[in-house]
């Protein structure tokens, strides 16, 4: 399985050029004041969730922003729902409910290529004239032409033969790693490598967010917890307070000039 594992991140790496225009499109689909949806069945849909679960506390952002949706609901994450990813007017049906717009982008997941559930989504989603971007981990499928844009991670046959959640899913995860994480790299939600935007929900959190304010803006705690205290404990305010010797009220203003992007906010 490990050497199988090896050959994920070459067939990842294959589909960079790909991978590159999709985060294009969603940063320019957010920037119209789009969403991103992640569509999947099984193993995919249950990824899709996963990963748009994490932007909120990662970045920031409102959980509206992303979304997974899994075929046969909630239910289909711990349990399977039979029949669900065959039935192609459940995903219409769960994008109508979201009311997709022309602004959104649908990013569809399926190894085979060739899942009903998530074929549907993006015929609908290109009705509505949605970004399209298709993940599969098998070339030449209906989904590239189902999607405005197709990432394909070729990465052959499974150790347990038809078993996507291995390499299919391991490969999959990655593509969405880089989605999420380039788009809100591209959108200011991350200053150099440092999550500016993370949620402090907890103590840790609230840890980890002085210790990032700290080290981006190179200042001593007793600094960073009174521009923390200043900002209302809005981490990315407070980093531009810091870096641009400002209060937390222009600090703002910068920000909205900005498109809330930090480095350009601070002037650096």
């Amino acid at each position: 399985m490990n050497r199988e594992d090896a050959r994920v991140a070459r067939a990842v790496a294959r589909a960079l050029p790909e991978i590159r225009r999709a985060v294009d499109a969603i940063v320019a689909g957010v920037r119209r004041g789009g969403r991103l949806f992640y569509i999947g069945a099984g193993t995919s849909g249950r990824l899709a969730v996963l990963d748009a679960s994490e932007c909120p506390p990662t970045f920031g952002v409102p959980p509206s922003l992303v979304q997974g949706i899994i075929a046969g609901g909630n239910r289909a994450l711990t349990s399977a729902v039979e029949g669900a990813e065959d039935d192609p007017a459940l995903a219409a049906r769960d994008l109508r409910a979201r009311k997709l717009s022309s602004r959104d982008v649908v990013v569809g997941l399926t190894a085979s290529g060739t899942t009903p559930y998530v074929l549907c989504g993006l015929e609908f989603a290109r009705r509505r004239r949605a970004t399209t971007v298709g993940i599969t981990c098998n070339a030449a499928r209906p989904i590239e032409q189902a999607a405005d844009i197709t990432i394909v991670a070729e990465t052959g046959p499974e150790v347990v033969a038809g078993s996507t959640r291995l390499k299919a899913g391991t490969a999959q995860k990655m593509v969405l790693n880089m989605l999420s994480t380039a788009a809100m790299v591209r959108l200011g939600h991350v200053y150099d490598n440092w999550m500016i935007n993370v949620a402090q929900t907890n103590r840790k959190l609230k840890q980890r967010g002085l210790r990032i304010l700290q080290e981006a803006a190179g200042v001593d705690a007793a600094r960073a917890e009174q521009a923390l205290r200043q900002a209302g404990q809005d981490l990315r305010v407070a980093l531009v307070m810091l870096l641009s010797n400002s209060g937390a009220r222009a600090a703002r203003a910068k920000l909205r000039r900005s498109g809330n992007d930090a480095r350009k906010a601070a002037g650096r």
